[in-house]
């Protein structure tokens, strides 16, 4: 048995007589059926995958065709018999094998020079998107335990500040309302359901945050007329 795919011009091809020998045809026949898809085909495809050859048999000159895989494709398409199909795989498999065979030569035959930069430019690459990822993580992790109660603890010494202590008249009845004006305006900033949600990326700004806080003025003159009361009584 012939090799059933080839190299030609660089391409993968069978032929005719290949052809007629694997699927039991006379050459004549299966030249018949190519002249049928050339008509078919039409020009611009037939010139591409079907080559006109010849061989020589017994001193003579004789036609062939060499046929791509697409070429071949067409023509035993209406060969439909077990056999005919069975042999058909074993057709595409080599067409397959031949092409990662070309594809294997072609990266060996590749400048070392150019193989490396492309292998360093991949790595490049790779790395690039790694430290993207590493960057979505960081930016993405939320704030751990130790950082919530850092916050927590300068949100209340910044409460207890503005409330005038923790002996103030405003801190017993106005420590709630203060608490709950920080974290508002905390989560309003931060864009936040909770402040617990803040990514670690975000935790000297929350400090920073906290460290600026002021009441509102509404706020700041309640605390000031609570703790006013707290020492008119006293007097």
């Amino acid at each position: 048995m012939n090799q059933l795919v080839f190299i030609q011009n660089n391409h993968v091809v069978t032929d005719s007589l290949t052809i007629a020998e694997m699927f039991g045809k006379e050459h004549k026949n299966v030249l018949r059926d190519i002249n049928t898809q050339l008509e078919y085909a039409g020009t611009e495809f037939s010139q591409l995958n079907f080559e006109p050859s010849e061989y020589e048999s017994r001193g003579k000159q004789y036609p062939k065709f060499n046929l791509s895989e697409e070429a071949f494709t067409l023509v035993v398409f209406s060969y439909n018999t077990k056999e005919a199909v069975q042999t058909k795989i074993k057709f595409i498999q080599e067409f397959k094998r031949m092409r990662e065979h070309i594809k294997n030569q072609e990266q060996q035959l590749q400048d070392p020079v150019e193989l490396a930069l492309q292998t360093a430019l991949q790595t490049h690459r790779s790395l690039k998107n790694l430290e993207t990822d590493v960057n979505y993580l960081k930016d993405s992790m939320r704030i751990d335990g130790i950082q919530q109660k850092a916050i927590q603890s300068s949100a209340k010494a910044k409460a207890m500040q503005a409330l005038g202590g923790h002996e103030t008249k405003a801190y017993k009845d106005l420590s709630s309302k203060v608490f709950r004006s920080i974290w508002k305006e905390f989560n309003t900033y931060f864009q936040l359901p909770r402040y617990g949600e803040l990514p670690k990326a975000k935790y000297d700004d929350a400090l920073y945050f906290i460290s600026k806080w002021r009441p509102s003025t509404t706020l700041e003159i309640e605390i000031e007329a609570c703790n006013k009361q707290e020492k008119f009584h006293l007097v």
